[in-house]
């Protein structure tokens, strides 16, 4: 009852002075919509782009051999996984809920012929439907010919067809080494071309697996690497943690771990980008915190200041210093509450109008990506913590001085 009082006590307190409460609420709320706007937005931005790059090439993890990944500009076709180690792969990726979809793939480098000029080319042999599961945004890539990857058909990137003057339904020539140093050809018909996309594996052309086998001249086809899908993306940890260990008791004929899990993380350059996006954010919540911080510190200062004689006054009647500390504290908290859900409501009606309005943007190669704001349950209780938590630590300054005043000095102010 004695806290019902002195939060009545403390709203009327804000009430007479309206005009104060309502500019300092203002500028609170204005610094909540920023915040939940700017995390709604990015983090829809920051999805749509790993999203592009993890269902368009690379999948969310991969399993290679060990010491894959530390040559794979090379594509190297020394260190990739037999039918034995690729079967143990499989087995453990079954024991392991979460994943959706896998793809084994052969990569490796060639040269590219239209019967006029040669040049060099990336490719990725791969089980049709498999890869399609693995990475469903693929056959969005394709902007002429269409996705049929049967025996006999590549696709190629974009800016091949283009320096390379071929078009969907031409024939070509690929031609590649092996990894006994033998040499290999074998015509192929472009199916379909894709278009470029950021980071590795961008810019790579498919042909179907027994192709690739074909070419390299393999006896028992090989992988040089697996890629993972995820029903969903934030499983991403806890399943390279469990393939991790899963694998980490295969052993090669040294002793040393056979296999190496990596998300797309470490494979893709734009985790740096992602990474900024996230620094960007934090930066903005501290931002938020000195908004806060600096006007509810300067509304109590001003509010203790002019109410000296009435602090004076009810100090000097009996009312004990913890009651007038919390007294000060309640009214800074309850501009820190008005503003968070004030903030709170507007952002998200914000936000909602921005889904209304379909707004679109590129990133690199990739055009009319959609704008898709979601504010999530986590964001809005962080950024209303955030508040509640800087509104009472704004207030115990000027709280804790007009607890400790004198009666008598503070009655006899002006």
């Amino acid at each position: 009852m004695a806290a019902f009082n002195l939060l009545k006590i403390a709203l009327r307190n804000l009430l007479r002075y309206r005009r104060r409460t309502l500019f300092t609420s203002s500028l609170i709320i204005i610094g909540v919509v920023f915040v939940l706007v700017f995390v709604a937005v990015t983090g829809s931005i920051k999805g749509l782009l790993i999203g592009q790059i993890t269902d368009s090439m690379l999948g969310h993890i991969q399993i290679h051999k060990k010491g894959y990944v530390a040559s794979i500009d090379n594509l190297p076709l020394t260190v990739m996984m037999g039918p034995k180690a690729v079967e143990t792969v499989e087995n453990v990726i079954k024991t392991i809920p979460g994943i959706e979809a896998y793809s084994p793939r052969i990569k490796f480098g060639g040269l590219f012929s239209n019967y006029r000029e040669t040049t060099n080319i990336r490719l990725n042999g791969v089980i049709p439907e498999k890869e399609l599961d693995t990475v469903p945004l693929l056959p969005g890539r394709i902007i002429a010919g269409k996705w049929d990857l049967a025996k006999g058909n590549v696709l190629i990137p974009e800016l091949l067809a283009k320096g390379m003057d071929v078009n969907a339904g031409d024939s070509i020539v690929i031609i590649a080494t092996n990894k006994d140093g033998s040499v290999n050809g074998k015509q192929f018909t472009v199916s379909g071309i894709l278009e470029s996309v950021t980071g590795p594996g961008g810019r790579d052309g498919y042909i179907h697996i027994d192709d690739a086998a074909e070419i390299l001249r393999m006896e028992e086809v090989e992988i040089s690497e697996i890629a993972l899908r995820l029903r969903d993306i934030e499983m991403m940890p806890g399943v390279h943690d469990a393939l991790t260990e899963a694998l980490s008791e295969e052993r090669n004929k040294a002793g040393k771990p056979m296999f190496e899990v990596h998300t797309w993380e470490k494979l893709s350059p734009f985790y740096n980008i992602a990474r900024m996006i996230d620094i960007m954010t934090f930066f903005i919540k501290i931002m938020l915190i000195a908004m806060v911080l600096i006007s509810i510190m300067n509304v109590m200062i001003m509010a203790v200041y002019e109410r000296m004689r009435e602090i004076g006054t009810i100090s000097a009647i009996g009312t004990m210093p913890g009651r007038i500390l919390s007294m000060f504290v309640l009214e800074g908290l309850s501009i820190g509450v008005l503003g968070a859900l004030a903030g709170n409501i507007l952002g998200c009606a914000i936000i909602y109008i921005l889904n209304l309005s379909h707004i679109t943007f590129n990133f690199g190669r990739q055009t009319g990506l959609v704008l898709a704001p979601r504010v999530q349950g986590e964001d809005l209780l962080i950024i209303t913590v955030i508040v509640l938590a800087v509104s009472a630590v704004a207030s115990l300054q000027p709280a804790f001085k007009a607890s400790r005043m004198e009666p008598i000095e503070a009655l006899r102010h002006v």
